[in-house]
């Protein structure tokens, strides 16, 4: 079931972004066209010795040349929400007994604080999105198809030393969300709405 509403308003918004809905965690495109986006760790190829690097580059050439469809690699920099991290390690503190920890964790928390305030803290991600176009308007296929290809560049990447996996269809959602509203995406996350919205559709 796709969980991302049309709408009226902000026609000309939606036709930019081009995307009729979202399914088990794949973009349902305009004519047929799908995509299944998967989120990828990372390996420092600067700490690398020479050898390992040049095995690395062999290894990776090999897995594009075993491939049989195209991707496209992106990397997503986004500013880290200390705030919330700050929160939640103040409330887990808060239960401890011990004084000397909660005043070591105090002293921690202005450190973070004082950091965080002329220094923005960034996490960088690093996603893959595989296409599919299908004959007809059946998504079972696309799906099917769509899976094979993550497994193939799952295991491709494996064997450069990184971890895979799918989005799910609100992680998908909140990857276009960040990217044409970074603002309001921090503010008001689109998780919580989403899972809002589907508690009243389905009470």
């Amino acid at each position: 079931m796709s969980i991302l509403k049309k709408s009226d308003k902000r026609a000309s918004s939606r036709q930019q972004i081009q995307i009729d809905g979202v399914r088990d965690g794949i973009l349902l495109l305009p004519k047929r066209e799908y995509r299944l986006v998967l989120e990828s760790s990372s390996i420092n190829f600067e700490l690398m010795s020479e050898d390992e690097q040049d095995a690395l580059i062999d290894t990776y050439q090999n897995f594009l040349n075993s491939l049989n469809t195209s991707f496209q690699i992106l990397v997503r920099i986004r500013e880290l929400d200390m705030d919330k991290y700050l929160e939640n390690f103040k409330s887990k503190v808060n239960d401890k007994d011990d004084e000397v920890y909660r005043n070591q964790a105090k002293n921690y928390m202005d450190f973070v604080s004082g950091l965080v305030t002329n220094n923005k803290i960034l996490t960088r991600k690093f996603y893959i999105v595989l296409p599919f176009k299908a004959d007809a308007n059946d998504f079972n296929v696309a799906a099917e198809q769509l899976k094979l290809q993550a497994d193939i560049v799952a295991k491709g990447l494996g064997r450069l030393g990184m971890q895979v996996r799918k989005l799910n269809s609100i992680e998908v959602l909140d990857l276009f969300y960040s990217f044409y509203s970074p603002g309001q995406a921090k503010r008001a996350p689109l998780r919580d709405q989403t899972i809002q919205l589907l508690k009243e559709a389905y009470l």
